[in-house]
């Protein structure tokens, strides 16, 4: 096996290395936390979102106020209405998951612009097997954990007039939710930032080998 043949594959590692500066430019939040002035902008803003009336807005104010400049994952319980639903817009009949799926296609696309992703999707399998001084199981259909890259893209994404085109479809699908901010203390699972490092790893080795034995 020549030099040239080792020479010859050497430009995977700065391109793997490229893909993932890309991939952390994008994915990490490097703007820092909220100024007061954004702040003050978003709530103004938040004031005149479709679901306003949901939103308790001396609590967004203080989660936005606390802001650390780090990424959150809003976990999100939710109890879908189990009859059809009419379409806020067309007023054709729906079940409700199908008219979620419908906001979810509309706001998926630009949560991932904004560095962020859904985390997981689980349905409830039972009632609640250890609970106290806590309301009665409503009967949630869903727990869901979207990533955000910092809390700054969340009020981008939740005041941008794509989300408030969507954000009816939701209203009208589930008959009751909530949402609570948390972030990450511990898990098994691998994160994105060590996940795509060892995938641009991996394809970077064996696109490598392949060259040095072809």
């Amino acid at each position: 096996m020549g030099s040239s043949d080792f020479h010859g594959a050497w430009w995977v590692w700065p391109l793997a290395l490229l893909i993932y500066g890309i991939f952390r430019a994008w994915y990490d939040n490097w703007r820092g936390p909220l100024s007061a002035l954004e702040i003050d902008a978003f709530i103004a803003r938040a004031e005149q979102a479709p679901g306003a009336r949901h939103t308790d807005l001396q609590v967004l104010r203080r989660f936005m106020e606390t802001d650390d400049g780090k990424e959150f994952v809003m976990c999100n319980l939710v109890r879908l209405f189990p009859h059809e639903v009419a379409h806020p817009v067309t007023g054709k009949m729906y079940s409700a998951r199908n008219m979620l799926q419908m906001y979810f296609s509309g706001f998926v696309p630009t949560l991932i612009r904004s560095g962020g992703h859904p985390m997981m999707m689980m349905r409830q399998a039972g009632g609640y097997v250890d609970a106290w001084n806590t309301p009665p199981d409503p009967g949630w259909s869903i727990v869901g954990m979207v990533r955000y890259r910092s809390r700054r893209d969340m009020m981008i994404l939740a005041t941008d007039q794509r989300f408030f085109d969507v954000h009816p479809l939701k209203i009208a699908a589930i008959a009751q939710t909530f949402s609570v901010p948390t972030q990450h203390v511990f898990g098994m699972a691998i994160r994105p930032r060590a996940g795509v490092a060892l995938i641009l790893v991996l394809a970077a080795a064996l696109a490598h080998l392949v060259s040095l034995l072809a």
